[in-house]
């Protein structure tokens, strides 16, 4: 997370208000828990997870095993915040490598040879033979979302939402045995994948994670995707086979969140949340899932980690699940009475593993005491043991020899990046288009738009960093971006691509294509209040008009984790194409929109809104009335022709923003500034950002001050969220200088650089919160203060995930 967004995005709405009036509407007593019928739950059974043999085997293992080795098998920690020596006291069964953390003692972009290592140094001390330790092996997860995800070389494949509107189960299970390999290949024994989420609003920032809105959809896909990750089953399903155990997620109901806010709650009757959000889970069971990762949200009020009727009575009771269930990141610390570091009561619950990256040694002491008080039953600490001794053992963990891990060619293979790339053909989809596609091999063609030669943009959110920004082409090996196989295809032809990120040309091309849309964001930050795209910047739009008024044919090639309103920009261009997030593999656009070889196949697994109003819009809801229904996508050999759009978006973006304060030099709605006697302030040309800033001149003591509606942001610092400034000092100060968030001030004069240098600061919420601010209610946003003539020029001004470079000033 290291480059922040220079203009105003509808990603970075997300509405600290709205969640401060859910907050503030929440009842102060716990409500009591939404009564469950297991027997009305499809059944279903893990088939050969437990076998006489192996049960024998984990019998005897537990007879030697002593609580405190127990108790560590129920613990699992990140990468970031723990060291293999830590080990030889701490037990533990389970490591992760969270989206931002690194392999050990190499950066957190690195190959599959420094995560092999570090799984290796965990490894060895975990099986060590010394007195009073029963050697058991580490199991090692990562978020492998869309590929091997966080290692460098990977395969990247379109997120989920693309995958969605193929259609095609069989291609799912050819990427989840192409990502198991690539998986294993780098050392790590399970992927925390697939998500089975059935998105409900598409404001939610995970939105993309899911395939569809259609619970038919999502149950289509959930059993041939486990099977690829793990092998079927009757089949070899180790990780000396190349496989890796799959989680499906997030169970139960995350996908319904309530206004789209990620964590939330999902408020519908039992019925509805088995109709709908439980779709995808008979299935995956079915088809032999060795993990389910429990869900953040709430079902009714009632947390997930803490819901022993939906985790025992019906996942384990009526469901079958035989595998283990594992918590999410510290998602067992929001349950009522619980902490990050004490929480018995998810347990018994029917937790097995708790996910607890940088708690894990405060949740393992106190766990410990909780079983030898009784607290948590003996019982209950054995089963969960005995469930995830027994996917270790079906994994294959017991087995010292490894044959994929660190086999290179495995990485980005060309047999792997062709599935990408077929995903990448079938699940574009064809908006609009008035005979300017396909493309003829022959044409000159201008690739405009700031996404048209950027991998990371392409490949979107959980990409080598949890966001998926800080990424450059040259952290993609092997890959090849949308502009760069437009090109390779044209050349075939005897064509020819010309880049122009901004649409300049010297000579008039025949077509443009322009390659725009949502930056990469993950959860949290992509919470968004209103489904329009870029809500305060209309740059691509601006692009678009531009060569229509040339008079060139122009393709928009929108990239998107979710259904937008775009009326406008479906307006300004001549054909439409939704291509998600498509990952690595930038050719297989080029495969459909350049010679006519190849159709579309694509069609809609979310309905397509218009107006920006339409948060939740799905097929069978009352009042369905979307741009284009679910299923909708154009073909070459059936066309259809789309009249123009109206352009009024339905909703006002500006009342929702609570994230971006300074934009481009211009405050943000529905914030304002107030400058005090002593501050001069004027906007300016930045120059060389080719963008406006406002500059403030202190001619003595004084401030200026950021105003507007309440703040809450209490989740955004626990998401680890700077207030990140772009900005250049003109006048050095000669005296303290403080920026102040609340109550809560800062000094900034000796943390900013040399005058006329333009440079970022970064502030931790959490920094502010230490000085005195308290984030769950902030009255007036952002004061600057100077005691002396001091002059700064501001460009940007927004809350951002960056961690590079981060300061906590005194």
């Amino acid at each position: 997370m290291r480059r922040i967004h220079r203009v105003l995005q509808t990603v970075a709405l997300a509405s600290c208000a709205t969640v401060a009036l859910a907050q503030a509407e929440a009842p102060h007593t716990i409500p009591a828990p939404t009564p469950v019928h297991p027997e009305r739950w499809p059944a279903a059974k893990s088939p050969g997870l437990v076998d006489a043999r192996t049960e024998a085997k984990i019998t005897a293992i537990l007879a030697r095993m002593s609580l405190r080795e127990k108790v560590g098998q129920m613990i699992q920690a990140d990468t970031a915040s723990i060291k293999p020596d830590d080990l030889k006291e701490y037990p533990l069964g389970s490591i992760l490598a969270g989206g931002n953390s690194p392999p050990i003692g190499a950066p957190d972009r690195s190959p599959a040879s420094a995560w092999v290592a570090t799984s290796r140094a965990f490894n060895a001390v975990a099986l060590e033979k010394r007195p009073g330790h029963e050697p058991i092996p580490i199991m090692f997860g990562i978020d492998a979302v869309h590929g091997n995800s966080n290692v460098v070389g990977a395969t990247l494949f379109p997120h989920n939402s693309a995958l969605g509107a193929m259609h095609d189960p069989a291609l799912m299970r050819e990427i989840g045995k192409a990502t198991a390999a690539e998986t294993a290949a780098s050392g790590i024994d399970w992927a925390f994948g697939p998500t089975l989420a059935v998105p409900q609003d598409d404001r939610w920032g995970r939105a993309y994670e899911g395939y569809s809105e259609d619970p038919a959809v999502v149950a289509a896909y959930a059993g041939p995707m486990v099977e690829g990750l793990q092998g079927a089953p009757g089949t070899q399903t180790t990780v000396q086979a190349g496989r890796v155990a799959a989680s499906v997620k997030h169970f139960l109901g995350d996908g319904g969140t309530h206004d789209g806010i990620d964590q939330g709650d999902t408020r519908v009757d039992e019925d509805t949340l088995i109709r709908i959000h439980d779709a995808g889970y008979p299935p995956a069971v079915n088809a032999g899932t060795m993990t389910v990762m429990a869900s953040f949200s709430s079902w009714n009020g009632t947390k997930m980690h803490g819901n022993k009727a939906l985790l025992t009575d019906v996942l384990k009771g009526r469901m079958g699940f035989d595998g283990f269930v594992v918590g999410d990141w510290n998602g067992h610390g929001q349950i009522p009475s619980c902490t990050n570091t004490n929480c018995p009561a998810t347990f018994n619950a029917g937790l097995d593993m708790a996910m607890a990256p940088d708690s894990w040694k405060g949740l393992f002491d106190s766990t410990l005491a909780a079983a030898k008080a009784g607290t948590i039953p003996m019982s209950r600490i054995d089963d969960a043991v005995r469930r995830i001794l027994r996917v270790k053992m079906k994994l294959g963990l017991f087995d010292p020899a490894r044959p994929f891990e660190g086999k290179p060619q495995e990485m980005g293979s060309a047999a792997h990046r062709a599935v990408a790339r077929q995903a990448v053909r079938e699940s574009l989809v064809l908006l609009k288009n008035e005979g300017v596609l396909p493309i003829k091999t022959s044409a000159t063609v201008l690739v405009a738009g700031d996404a048209a030669d950027d991998i990371g943009r392409q490949s979107g959110g959980w990409t080598l960093s949890w966001q998926g920004d800080g990424n450059t082409n040259a952290d993609f090996p092997g890959a090849t971006s949308i502009y760069a196989g437009i090109a390779d295809a044209l050349k075939a032809g005897g064509g020819k691509a010309v880049l122009s990120p901004d649409g300049s040309f010297a000579t008039k091309p025949d077509v443009a294509i322009v390659v725009f849309g949502e930056e990469p964001y993950a959860e949290l930050r992509g919470d968004i209040r209103t489904l329009e795209f870029q809500p305060s910047n209309k740059k691509s739009l601006a692009l678009l008009k531009k060569l229509k008024a040339a008079g060139i044919p122009t393709v928009a090639v929108f990239l998107s984790g979710r259904p937008l309103w775009v009326n406008p920009e479906l307006n300004a261009s001549d054909a439409f194409v939704a291509a998600w997030f498509p990952g690595s593999e930038g050719n297989g656009v080029a495969d459909v929109l350049v010679g006519g070889k190849t159709d579309f196949h694509g069609t809609l697994s979310f309905s397509w809104p218009k107006t920006a109003a339409q948060f939740t819009l799905n097929k069978g809801q009352p009042g369905y009335d979307p741009l284009f229904p679910l299923g909708y996508g154009l073909t070459y050999a059936k066309g259809g022709h789309l009249g123009t759009q109206s352009e009024e978006a339905g909703i006002d973006a500006s009342a929702f923003n609570s994230s971006v304060f300074v934009a481009a030099g211009i405050v943000a709605e529905p914030f304002r500034l107030e400058a005090g006697p002593a501050v001069a302030q004027k906007l300016v040309d930045s120059a060389s950002r080719q963008e406006g800033a406002i500059q403030l001149a202190f001619s003595g003591t004084g401030k200026a001050s950021i105003l507007g509606p309440n703040l809450t942001l209490e989740r955004e610092a626990n998401a680890d969220m700077n207030v990140e400034v772009v900005y250049r000092v003109d006048k050095a100060a000669t005296g303290p200088v403080t920026l102040a968030l609340g109550s809560g001030a800062v000094r900034i004069d000796k943390a900013v650089a040399q005058p006329g240098k333009w440079a970022s600061l970064r502030i931790p919420l959490k920094c502010f919160a230490d000085h005195g601010t308290y984030l769950g209610g902030i009255s007036q946003p952002f004061t600057l203060a100077a005691d002396a003539p001091f002059t700064i020029t501001i460009s940007d001004m927004r809350l951002a995930t960056d961690p590079a470079g981060t300061v906590c000033p005194e």
